[in-house]
């Protein structure tokens, strides 16, 4: 079935630049990504880890530090 879709200017080269990465077509590259929201193959946890290669600290209890130093962080983050 045919159907159009109107998308902004911006978010329709995104797709663009994105098929072509990939090496695929515009039109398979939307299918997929129906497909996948549609089946709830993306929550969003994973969504977002994807989004930031950015480290990040899994605290159990609230930190009592007053002053983070680097040095401190980099410690907290390796644990």
């Amino acid at each position: 079935m045919r159907t159009t879709l109107d998308l902004p200017d911006a978010l329709l080269r995104e797709l663009k630049a994105k098929a072509a990465l990939e090496g695929t077509t515009l039109k398979h590259l939307v299918l997929a990504l129906v497909e996948q929201g549609l089946r709830g193959g993306g929550d969003k946890a994973a969504r977002r880890s994807k989004r930031s290669p950015l480290p990040t600290l899994n605290l159990t209890h609230p930190l009592a530090i007053r002053s983070f130093s680097n040095a401190r962080l980099f410690e907290l983050m390796d644990d």
